[in-house]
């Protein structure tokens, strides 16, 4: 049985590797295309937010665990002066 875990985990992709054309810069914004190499997958974007969007999906779907601690986040508590 631990064998069988073993090789699907193994098998299982835990990269995400993006190959990223800023074709335009309007509005503030940039307009272009990604690409997601191990998945062949190509989509365009309108913008930073909707690129960033695209990236954290293929995130969560190879579950690449981030360092959470490290990055910004709503539950943490700062003092602001």
């Amino acid at each position: 049985m631990s064998e069988e875990k073993e090789k699907q985990t193994e098998s299982s992709n835990t990269e995400a590797s993006f190959l990223i054309r800023i074709q335009y810069r309007q509005n503030a914004s940039w307009q272009g295309t990604i690409q997601w190499l191990e998945e062949k997958k190509t989509k365009q974007f309108r913008s930073e937010l909707e690129m960033m969007m695209l990236i954290n999906e293929a995130a969560d779907k190879v579950n690449i665990q981030t360092d959470r601690t490290k990055l910004g986040s709503w539950n943490k508590k700062e003092e602001v002066s």
